[in-house]
């Protein structure tokens, strides 16, 4: 599990997921996230705009985050 460092909370979603390089755009981004292949906390995460905080585990293509505050 790697861990994703944000300086602020809450961070919306797809943004993570952009700045993290997971996705090359945001709207790539949001379509994968309306598509369903997006968990948070181990539950489908269908909206974009999902507040993230601290604490939370972000799950995209075999691939798991934990999100951080610096």
């Amino acid at each position: 599990m790697r861990q994703v460092e944000i300086t602020t909370e809450p961070v919306e979603l797809y943004k993570i997921l952009k700045f993290e390089g997971l996705v090359s755009s945001g709207g790539e981004a949001k379509s994968v996230i309306d598509n369903g292949q997006v968990l948070v906390n181990g539950q489908v995460e269908t909206r974009k705009r999902k507040k993230i905080v601290s604490g939370d585990v972000i799950e995209f293509e075999n691939d798991k985050f934990i999100i951080q505050l610096l």
